[in-house]
C-alpha cells in the first residue's frame, strides 16, 4: 500500500507542475511583433505585400503554437507511461 499512495502522491504533483506550465495561447518569445517585422523587410503598410508579410507570421505563430503544445502533451503522456522514471 505505501508504495500506491507514493505513486499517487507522485503523480498528482507531476500533474499539478505540468498544469502550471499549460498556458496554450501564449505567443512564443521569439516571434517578435509582426508589424516591426514587415515594416523592416520593406513592406510598405496596406501593401498586398504587407497582408502577406502578416498572414506569414501568424502561420509561424500558431505552427510555433501547436509545437510546443504537441511538446507538452507529449512530456505529460511520457510522464503518465513511465511514472518511475525522472
Amino acid at each position: 500500500m505505501p508504495s500506491t499512495s507514493k505513486r499517487l502522491l507522485a503523480l498528482s504533483v507531476a500533474a499539478l507542475a505540468l498544469a502550471g506550465c499549460a498556458s496554450r495561447n501564449d505567443a512564443p518569445a521569439d516571434i517578435g511583433d509582426d508589424d516591426v517585422y514587415c515594416r523592416q523587410h520593406g513592406v510598405v503598410v496596406g501593401s498586398p505585400e504587407y497582408v502577406a508579410c502578416r498572414k506569414d507570421r501568424d502561420v509561424q505563430r500558431s505552427n510555433a503554437i501547436t509545437r510546443a503544445n504537441r511538446a507538452q502533451r507529449n512530456l505529460g503522456e511520457y510522464m503518465m507511461r513511465n511514472p518511475e522514471r525522472p
